[in-house]
């Protein structure tokens, strides 16, 4: 460095060496953080290394929130280096754009611009700690990662040609985004899983992305090395020119290469317009079509059987209609029109009456299948502008899976949305119109003709293909949750969780769709088919994270494969390929629900149970279309494609931004409760049981914030939830209980998993979940019943809870065998237990004997309470303190039934309420003579809120046995 202090003529006061800005820059942020360490360790070791869960010696290493974190003076320490570096920084930032610009190139601005936002969002969550404001330090913090990426990948891909400063940068950047992934990972061994010493692993991580990033920065050094700043009493510049031995070509492809080429390319802002109008209107076209399945389940759920409008599932088969030469021409004429009218399907939430609503939204799908079906025949002659639609449609699905997962397996555009209840529909509406006028304002390319495929070319083989892949792709990557859920068994987590691995499966998927789109010959290899089968089969057949690594298998050969898959079938007669094609994926959409609703329908049983069977037909289905792809004329003069590199990094850039979007959800998303529950002081536990109807009110809209209240209100601790798996196309392939555990701050056992053909038992407990097991019980007849066996950590006191939901009324040797087997479940228990149940008998008759018997333990909650027939709770070794039933409202078919229980501190308490005569034991008293904390809600005598009230007692019942 030069540094010299003048009085001359010239004007120059100071000058010294551009590389002093990056030193004093990396000084000032390693001193911020380093300082905070070492006062941190000095002055409060123990406390800084303590966490939620452990403290020394489990956990011996700070992690950077808690060493930077309230703690004075390390706080302090930390803020004024900080501080110290913003000047710095943003002369940094300053300097570079001045290096890296260029006349007409707009990325060194933008770049800059990265930075700057960077610099103030690092500010942000500097100096607003997560205890002044959580949700602002973690949007703060949130913003602060996402714009590191550009800002990294931007400096690399304007780096002057110095190779020093390219290879350092590609290093340090690496480093950075691989610490990532172990990072993220030991902190959910830490937080979900509670493994000692994770956090420990995690911090050390944490402190490397610290490091790596200030490095990142200062190698700046080497580049402002040619720089001399110059402070003058007028205006002045200088410039520095260095040369070196490493061609500029090769460096420029190092760096294009290091980025991805993300960079690479010339940004004009009406090729980012059409890039966005494709990819939302292939949102919207999976947010109609995945909509339109529980439109469908909300009637045949109130008929209990087949209602008739399950015919509207076939409104998908409306390309046949282009088989008619009139039809066909005005289609393909007035594609603008059909895409417009297809919007129907969004507006439909509009529609108060559920029937009319339905068959708007199955208007919607008829539109959207002739739509994109006549818009990929148009395009079909040129493949740059067909790969467009193609990649818009697919990123479309991944946007869509994005969007439900920030909206807890909800699609805020659906027609069961609207604002009550978390729904966007009005923006989404009016975003749809705006994509649509993009999407469809060039002319298209072909109208009127067919191509003459070669006999070789077969329309029936693309059919195949086409509903195999479309059912793949909607029953299994509509919802990143779904096959998350197939490989669950229940505590101790042994596999992936919904909420904190869900991107894995939009990585997959997206990894997968660029794969077949740069090479689309092995996309549709039978190589590739066989790897696909394979995954397909690990899911089938396997469970935790084994049976999800076949899940990822199987997610990116979907994605691949639809690239060939749709190119070829465009090329081919629309009417019979896309028509026969949508009909196949009805026929397998059938046959996924009639694997579990065999019970309702004709020659169900001849299924029953045949999940395997569904995957088999899947992708035998895929394999005719591999086999249709490569017996193919078109196939084997691989014609040459004229499509735009520019073009696919524009969609690149897209995915990209979906997947950082789908972070910044899962960032907010990750478990952070506290899980408390709601009177600890009296060791009261408040439960539950409910049967849900699917999440679907009376007036057909999603109801899962209606059930929040209620639970919220009503301060339940455990509640057992009963017609809860919607992880099927007919359901929306939806999960209610990510919602209300996250809101409500509760663990969550989802019970058996949608491959095990059972209507749903779910358990919610803000007390941990120590251990669960799922069960099938005996249903040689009727449908499967699903219960749960979990034990929780109760105050200290383990305590067993089964969540359980009997066959139908029908099929009385099905329940009597289920009750032998649950007594005898129950009777295995030498714990404190209860039952939350649905059990189809009359108090005090049947069956109700043998859940009620020496066999079990238990004991009904009431036994005078005669005017029940499906729902009971049942105990034993508990203190039972109260008990109430509270009216459903419009939110589904069933009551709300409440207990509350005093949970026992000591085997002598046990012993006691073990000996307590029958009689003694249901000792009714006022409520005025038991504890505040052992009282229900007052807010639901009377009239209660918005149609809840405690009914039949008109009021809570409270026992006392002292």
């Amino acid at each position: 460095m030069a540094s010299k202090y003048k009085d001359k003529d010239t004007g120059i006061v100071l000058t010294f060496n551009g590389s002093l800005v990056s030193w004093i820059h990396t000084t000032t942020g390693y001193a911020a953080f380093l300082s905070a360490l070492i006062v941190g360790v000095s002055l409060h070791y123990h406390k800084i290394v303590q966490n939620e869960f452990y403290g020394y010696p489990e956990e011996w290493f700070p992690s950077v929130s808690a060493t930077i974190g309230d703690r004075y003076p390390e706080r302090s320490f930390f803020m004024f280096f900080i501080a110290m570096s913003s000047g710095p920084r943003l002369a940094l930032i300053g300097l570079w754009f001045l290096l890296t610009r260029k006349s007409g190139n707009r990325l060194p601005a933008f770049v800059a611009f990265m930075g700057v936002f960077r610099t103030a969002t690092c500010g942000g969550w500097t100096f607003i700690t997560s205890t002044d404001d959580h949700d602002w330090h973690d949007i703060l913090m949130i913003s602060y990662l996402v714009t590191t990426l550009p800002w990294t990948t931007g400096c690399i891909a304007l780096s002057p040609p110095n190779p020093r400063a390219i290879k350092y940068r590609k290093y340090l950047a690496t480093a950075f985004f691989t610490t990532l992934v172990p990072m993220i990972y030991y902190f959910i061994q830490h937080k979900v899983h509670r493994v000692a010493g994770a956090y420990t692993t995690y911090a050390f991580f944490e402190w490397a992305l610290v490091l790596f990033d200030v490095a990142f920065d200062a190698v700046t050094a080497l580049d402002f090395d040619t720089f001399e700043v110059t402070v003058r009493d007028v205006k002045g510049a200088g410039n520095g020119v260095i040369r070196y031995s490493i061609p500029s070509a090769v460096l420029e492809k190092e760096k294009e290469k290091a980025t991805g080429g993300v960079f690479a390319f010339r940004f004009t802002w009406s090729q980012a317009f059409d890039i966005a109008a494709d990819v939302y209107h292939g949102f919207v076209f999976w947010s109609i079509l995945t909509s339109l399945g529980v439109l469908v389940w909300f009637f045949p759920l109130w008929y209990m059987g087949i209602s008739g409008y399950e015919v509207l599932v076939m409104t998908t088969v409306s390309p046949f209609l282009l088989a008619n030469r009139s039809m066909r021409s005005w289609v393909l004429s007035n594609l603008r029109t059909v895409h417009l009218l297809s919007l129907v399907g969004i507006a439909a939430y509009l529609v108060e009456e559920p029937v009319a609503r339905l068959f708007a939204v199955g208007f919607g799908v008829v539109m959207a299948c002739l739509g994109w079906v006549g818009t990929l025949y148009t395009e079909s002659t040129h493949d740059g502008r067909l790969e467009t639609k193609i990649l818009g449609w697919m990123i479309g699905l991944i946007l869509s899976s994005t969007v439900k997962y920030a909206w807890w397996t909800n699609n805020p555009i659906w027609a069961v949305m609207h604002a009550e209840n978390g729904g966007w529909n009005g923006t989404g509406l009016f975003l749809g119109v705006l994509a649509v006028l993009r999407f469809t304002r060039k002319a298209p390319l072909t109208i009127g003709t067919y191509t003459n495929p070669a006999k070789s070319d077969s329309s029936l083989l693309a059919s195949i293909g086409i509903g195999g892949l479309f059912f793949g792709l909607h029953s299994l990557l509509s919802d990143t949750s779904t096959m998350i859920l197939w490989v669950w068994e229940g505590y101790p987590i042994r596999g992936p969780g919904a909420a904190t691995h869900g991107w894995l499966t939009v990585g997959a998927m997206s990894l997968g769709l660029f794969g077949g789109l740069w090479n689309p010959n092995a996309a549709s290899s039978w190589l590739v088919f066989i790897v696909g089968s394979a995954g397909a089969a690990t899911l089938t057949c396997f469970s935790h994270w084994t049976g999800y690594y076949g899940a990822l298998a199987i997610a990116a050969y979907l994605m691949a494969f639809s690239v060939p898959m749709l190119s070829h079938a465009a090329k081919l007669s629309p009417a019979k390929t896309f028509g026969l094609g949508f009909l196949i994926y009805n026929v397998l959409v059938l046959f996924h629900v009639w694997v579990v609703a065999y019970a309702f329908v004709p020659g169900g049983q001849l299924v029953r149970e045949h999940t395997d069977w569904v995957m088999m037909s899947m992708m035998a289905s895929i394999g005719a279309g591999v086999y249709g792809i490569n017996s193919s004329r078109l196939h084997q003069q691989q014609p040459k494609r004229n499509s735009s590199i520019q073009q696919r990094r524009y969609f690149g850039v897209s995915t990209l931004l979906v997947n950082i979007f789908f972070l910044c959800a899962a960032f907010k998303r990750f478990p952070t409760n506290d899980y408390k529950s709601y009177h600890p002081e009296e060791r009261i536990l408040t439960a539950g049981i409910w049967t849900i109807h699917f999440s679907l009110d009376n007036d057909m809209w999603s109801s899962e914030y209606r059930i929040r209240d209620l639970i919220k209100e009503l301060e339940l601790d455990v509640i057992g939830l009963l017609e809860t798996d919607n992880q099927r196309i007919i359901m929306g392939n939806r999960d209610t209980t990510q919602f209300l555990a996250e809101e409500l701050g509760m663990y969550v056992d989802y019970g058996p998993g949608p491959n095990k053909h059972t209507w749903g038992a779910a358990l919610l407990s803000k007390f941990p979940i120590v251990e669960s097991k799922h069960h099938l019980l005996p249903s040689p007849v009727g449908e499967l019943a699903p219960a749960i066996h979990a034990t929780l950590d109760v105050y200290g006191q383990l305590v067993d809870v089964f969540v359980f939901h009997s066959g139908q009324e029908e099929d009385p040797e099905d329940r009597r065998l289920q009750s032998l087997y649950l007594a005898d479940l129950m009777g295995s228990s030498p714990r404190p237990a209860f039952l939350l149940s649905y059990l189809v008998t009359e108090p005090l008759e049947g069956n109700y004997n043998t859940f009620v018997s020496e066999k079990s333990g238990m004991h009904d909650v009431d036994p005078s309470d005669w005017d029940r027939w499906c729902e009971y709770i049942l105990f034993k070794r508990l203190k039972r303190v109260g008990y109430a039933r509270v009216s459903r409202g419009s939110i589904t078919d069933t009551e709300l039934q409440v207990v509350k229980f005093r949970v026992p501190e000591s085997s002598d308490e046990i012993a006691k309420l073990e000996a307590l005569p029958e009689k003694k034991r249901n000792r009714r008293v006022d409520e005025d003579k038991v504890p505040e904390g052992w009282k229900f809600p007052a807010m639901f005598r009377g009239e209660g809120v918005r149609d809840h009230k405690y009914h039949v007692f008109d009021e809570p019942r409270y026992y006392n046995d002292a």
